[in-house]
Order: structure tokens, then sequence, then C-alpha cells
């Protein structure tokens, strides 16, 4: 039997900023710093700031990129 969230992909969720401080290892000042310098997207519903899964996936695979590190290359 399916629920009413099975509709929605995990590709769009929306996680709180603790959540998103959880899921990416870093501070909340860290986190707004980033969402200030426009390199993690975020969006607003009322007055609570949230942050897109594929938003996190992106700024992750930006700090990949940043650091000449890439997954399927040399370590």
């Amino acid at each position: 039997m399916s629920g009413p969230d099975d509709a929605i992909s995990p590709r769009l969720r929306l996680y709180r900023i603790p959540e998103a401080m959880e899921l990416l290892s870093l501070s909340r000042t860290v986190i707004y710093e980033q969402i200030r310098a426009g390199r993690l997207r975020s969006v607003t519903q009322g007055r609570t700031r949230l942050i897109p899964a594929d938003a996190m996936a992106e700024y992750v695979t930006l700090l990949i990129n940043e650091s000449g590190h890439h997954r399927d290359g040399p370590a």
C-alpha cells in the first residue's frame, strides 16, 4: 500500500537548516555564509528557509571539484 509521500521524489525533498547542518557536517554560520555567497541554494516558505536536496548535492559536487579530487579519478 502506498502513502502520500510515495509520489514525492527524494530529490525534491526540502531540508530545514538544522537538517542541512547535520547532513553537510557544517555549522549554522557556515550554512548561512554559503547561502549568502550563492554557493548553496535555498528557498523560503513563509519565514522558514529550506535547502533542496539537489542543492546540497550540487554543493558537495562544487566542494569536490574545488578540491581537485574526483570520485572516478585516482586518490
